[in-house]
């Protein structure tokens, strides 16, 4: 599968599971965010992304760099779009 040239069924999944954790919270854990990824049923590819964060505490802008620098490191931020 070529992953630069379209997006995939599961663009913004990732932006909603931010948004969804960080509705009511300044700063979740890394459990918190694979634990939620894990309840919506997240698409192998970005559950991977999730795995690659290290344990830790985040606050949403600290998040975002962690999973869109995984994207990028993946060539997939245009596949499933980054996070903001």
């Amino acid at each position: 599968m070529e992953y630069g040239s379209f997006q995939a069924e599961e663009f913004g999944d990732l932006q909603r599971l931010v948004d969804g954790l960080f509705y009511d919270r300044h700063a979740i854990d890394r459990l918190d965010l694979i634990v939620q990824a894990e309840i919506l049923g997240l698409a192998p590819d970005l559950m991977e992304i999730v795995n690659l964060l290290p344990p830790g505490y985040y606050d949403r802008q600290s998040l975002c760099d962690q999973l869109n620098s995984a994207l990028a490191a993946h060539g997939w931020g245009a596949v499933y779009g980054t996070v903001e």
